[in-house]
């Protein structure tokens, strides 16, 4: 099994690896590409994020600037959008659904560290090169969520339908479908019913 595969199946990875440290560098260059360029150069934004390998169809909208660690692992849906500051490290895959909205300096973080620093620290291979053990778990943002600004959401973690993520939370568990969640650690408040729709005199 290659560092690749184990590190997209959430084991222990090195992420020394060759192709790892290619497929990152490729990442890093195409993302400063992608955020020196405008809305009114759209085309080439999207050109970028298709050579990154982004899943992403022609609807999705990212304002930029963006952070990815791979690009490669990671799918939007359709006509989802992300305003300033969007980061995401893939080193497990992310899933994020139609019709998200993210707000400003998002960050979808799969990477997990050891808790303990004996199996944490850098140390050197047999062959010389420093490195450490790292390994991650996916995250999925289902359908119609809205993650509100300076939200952190953290590996292993699925965001249910319909949910909505408060401004400064950090999600570390799961959230159910139709939810309103804020806080660090991020807790669910309560559900999202037709009470919540906007009163008349403000779609008049």
């Amino acid at each position: 099994m290659t560092n690749k595969q184990r590190m997209l199946e959430g084991k222990i990875y090195d992420p020394s690896d060759e192709e790892l440290l290619s497929l990152r560098a490729k990442a890093h260059r195409l993302c400063q590409e992608y955020n020196r360029l405008t809305d009114e150069q759209g085309e080439q934004r999207k050109a970028i994020l298709k050579e990154m390998g982004v899943n992403a169809p022609e609807s999705v909208y990212l304002q930029g600037p963006i952070y990815f660690d791979y690009g490669c692992f990671i799918t939007i849906g359709e006509r989802s959008y992300a305003n300033f500051n969007l980061t995401i490290l893939d080193t497990c895959p992310v899933h994020i659904g139609n019709d998200v909205f993210i707000g400003t300096g998002v960050s979808i973080v799969t990477p997990l560290h050891p808790l303990r620093y004996q199996q944490r620290n850098i140390y050197r291979r047999k062959d010389g090169v420093m490195t450490d053990d790292e390994y991650g778990k996916p995250i999925t943002i289902e359908d119609n969520c809205w993650i509100a600004s300076n939200v952190t959401i953290a590996g292993g973690v699925v965001i249910g339908e319909g949910s909505v993520i408060g401004a400064g939370s950090v999600v570390t568990r799961s959230i159910p479908p139709h939810s309103l969640a804020v806080g660090n650690p991020c807790r669910v408040i309560r559900a999202i019913t037709e009470k919540d729709s906007l009163p008349e005199e403000l779609l008049k």
